[in-house]
């Protein structure tokens, strides 16, 4: 790391500390040049491929405007969505990649906007997962609801012992 100052080719850290969303680390360093002393932030970089094989740097702000095009109408916040870019981000880099496709981003999406949103997650699965008729809309609620009645099943059992 060159020092800013006298452009030196070394410096020694001496404070590191972790950002409060645990994305970057913030070394403080000192020259053993001209001891003067200047901080650096480090961020791994993660890098999304397109499906036209650019490759552009991950960016939350594209998830959340994304999400938001999908959640127009509902009660999602903006705090909502900056949750839901950062646990999407979260999941991506535990791949350990530096390069991620972006549909497997897209993926990581929806899991998340399920759990905030039901009708916000068909809307943008609708488009992410090209729905090309009403049945792959029908398919989907069909899946939403065998979750639903998966969930509270021992609700479901009752009545048919009651019966006997």
């Amino acid at each position: 790391m060159f020092c800013p100052f006298c452009r030196h080719p070394d410096s020694r850290v001496v404070d590191s500390r972790t950002s409060d969303d645990g994305t970057s680390i913030r070394r403080r360093r000192q020259c053993p040049n001209c001891g003067r002393r200047f901080s650096t932030t480090e961020t791994a970089s993660l890098n999304v491929v397109k499906r036209n094989g650019v490759t552009e740097p991950f960016s939350r702000d594209k998830i959340v405007s994304g999400v938001r095009k999908a959640c127009q109408g509902r009660p999602v916040t903006d705090g909502d969505l900056a949750v839901l870019a950062q646990r999407v981000e979260e999941t991506v880099r535990s791949s350990g990649s530096s390069q991620i496709d972006a549909n497997d981003i897209g993926l990581a999406i929806l899991a998340p906007l399920r759990e905030l949103d039901e009708v916000a997650y068909l809307r943008f699965a609708s488009v992410y997962q090209a729905f090309d008729s009403l049945e792959d809309f029908e398919d989907a609620i069909t899946q939403l609801r065998i979750d639903h009645h998966g969930a509270g099943g021992a609700g479901a059992a009752a009545p048919a012992g009651a019966g006997a």
